[in-house]
């Protein structure tokens, strides 16, 4: 008869990582929490949340639409419960016990709107949910998607720095995006299976976003001509589906797919799965700049290493030093915010 483990508390040995692929550990489904749960970005990515057995339960918060949200995913067959939480009064049985904390609450870029405007709207939001997460789940993974997140995780990093329970080996910003978006313009420019394929990003928005071509894996062949041209997509990929979608959204079921598979990896690395490798805009001391996006080993109590930039190209060197004065303006941007008040 196979041996189905369903209680954790029968199992004596899930403290300690298991080689034989054969027989995984199994281990209790997590508690994960999605903030501004009624957003376009929020519900393709608890949907798809909703479809993997890592996730026991999803806690879903806004103000306004997440018991609905919650209830239309209620009604999809598989295990993972799903509850919804509405208002600041809602917020502590909403966050407490959770394991990972995904913040997208906030406004999309809309045409014309630059970074700072946006900002000015979300910065006051990510405040408040990241005090709420240092008060209920201080030890919590927190990954913050608000754009422009550039200026929100410094910002998210300086309210938990206040609160005492900073730690910069648990605090994400998303830039999983970036590296999907990389993966699919280099694959089609040089036509090779998108699957297999790694294309580390530095940054996360305008001209910080740096993809390190010269590093991809596998190795790709590229003109200098071409490179800039898959850059530039790059830089300007937000811009561009504003305005594809005629001012009616941003990207928002690409980040959720990309968010769906970080937080997945995350979860891995927590339940002691070997070798989760994802990107993040974290804190380093890679360049001058004291957050940067960089490949990041990921284990059980969040980043086990940072693994940088390694040896780049002349050119992406002379990319990375470009951006770096506009990347700390960002940064200093959020810090500001969080300390004037």
């Amino acid at each position: 008869m196979p041996n189905k483990v369903k209680n954790n508390h029968q199992h004596p040995h899930r403290h300690h990582p298991v080689h034989h692929h054969q027989h995984p550990v199994h281990h209790s489904p997590h508690k994960v929490a999605v903030l501004g749960a009624g957003g376009a970005v929020a519900q393709p990515l608890s949907l798809l949340l909703k479809n993997s057995s890592k996730v026991g339960r999803l806690c879903l918060y806004d103000v306004v639409h997440s018991p609905g949200v919650a209830a239309d995913l209620s009604h999809i067959d598989t295990r993972t419960v799903v509850t919804g939480y509405l208002g600041n009064v809602q917020l502590e049985p909403c966050l407490s016990k959770s394991d990972v904390v995904l913040i997208t609450a906030g406004i999309p870029r809309k045409p014309g709107m630059t970074e700072d405007e946006q900002f000015n709207t979300n910065a006051g939001i990510v405040k408040d949910l990241v005090s709420a997460c240092a008060d209920f789940c201080p030890k919590a993974m927190i990954c913050i998607i608000t754009n422009p997140v550039n200026s929100t995780l410094p910002l998210a990093a300086e309210v938990l720095k206040k609160k005492g329970v900073f730690d910069e080996k648990r605090l994400f910003g998303m830039t999983a995006l970036n590296l999907s978006r990389a993966k699919a313009f280099v694959a089609e420019a040089v036509g090779c299976n998108v699957t297999k394929l790694v294309v580390p990003v530095v940054g996360k928005s305008g001209i910080t976003i740096v993809p390190l071509i010269s590093q991809s894996i596998p190795p790709v062949d590229l003109s200098q001509e071409e490179r800039k041209k898959i850059i530039q997509k790059l830089q300007n990929a937000d811009t561009e589906i504003i305005e594809t979608k005629a001012s009616t959204g941003s990207a928002t079921l690409s980040m959720a797919h990309a968010a769906s598979k970080f937080t997945l990896s995350l979860l891995a690395a927590i339940d002691g799965e070997e070798g989760q490798v994802e990107s993040a805009y974290v804190k380093s001391e890679e360049t001058t700049s004291p957050y940067l996006a960089t490949p990041l080993l990921l284990g059980g109590e969040g980043i086990v290493k940072n693994l940088g930039m390694s040896s780049l190209d002349e050119f992406e060197t002379e990319m990375v030093k470009a951006a770096l004065p506009e990347l700390t303006r960002n940064i200093q941007k959020g810090i500001d915010y969080a300390n004037k008040s």
